[in-house]
């Protein structure tokens, strides 16, 4: 009679761990991906030195997240090729009592990236935008540089960027 009864018990315990999984959980594309190389992205804009921090903000991020290794491209079982298609700055918020001088700008970066396998079969493509936001330094306009001030966030935008990316490689959304 107690067995009976500690079976279906029993049953529906462990049926609850059912669809769990220890380790990464990669997307379908990428499941046979154990390494990667992430070469120098593409940059599209007139912003220069660019396209190696945007690729080292993509290798710090995957080697934090540890799903995939990186490695060169000869060892390598998909290429990671990233384009920076567009840098946006846009007003946020402006100067209490002057609606026309900007306090703080939103800064946005348009990527698009491709994941191919050693054959050349596209893996994963998708576009992503990285973000942040900057205020401008300086006591009035004259003093403002705004395009030193866009220089100091762009870093902040791409690891923004980064993590995005690495999230849907390595988790699918």
């Amino acid at each position: 009679m107690r067995l009976a009864f500690l079976f279906p018990l029993a049953a529906l315990v462990w049926s609850g761990c059912m669809g769990y999984q220890i380790g990464p959980i990669k997307p379908k594309t990428m499941r046979e991906v154990k390494k990667i190389a992430v070469p120098s992205f593409k940059n599209d804009t007139l912003e220069p030195r660019v396209e190696v921090m945007l690729a080292n903000a993509v290798i710090k991020q995957l080697q934090q997240d540890g799903t995939y290794q990186v490695v060169p491209e000869k060892d390598a079982d998909a290429i990671f090729q990233g384009n920076l298609e567009q840098i946006l700055r846009r007003p946020a918020r402006s100067v209490i009592g002057n609606v026309l001088q900007t306090r703080e700008f939103n800064l946005v970066l348009r990527i698009h990236y491709l994941v191919t396998d050693r054959k050349g079969r596209v893996l994963e493509q998708r576009a992503i935008a990285g973000q942040t936001s900057f205020f401008v330094t300086g006591s009035n306009t004259l003093a403002a540089d705004v395009n030193q001030d866009e220089r100091q966030a762009i870093p902040l935008a791409a690891e923004d960027a980064a993590v995005h990316i690495v999230s849907q490689l390595s988790e699918g959304w």
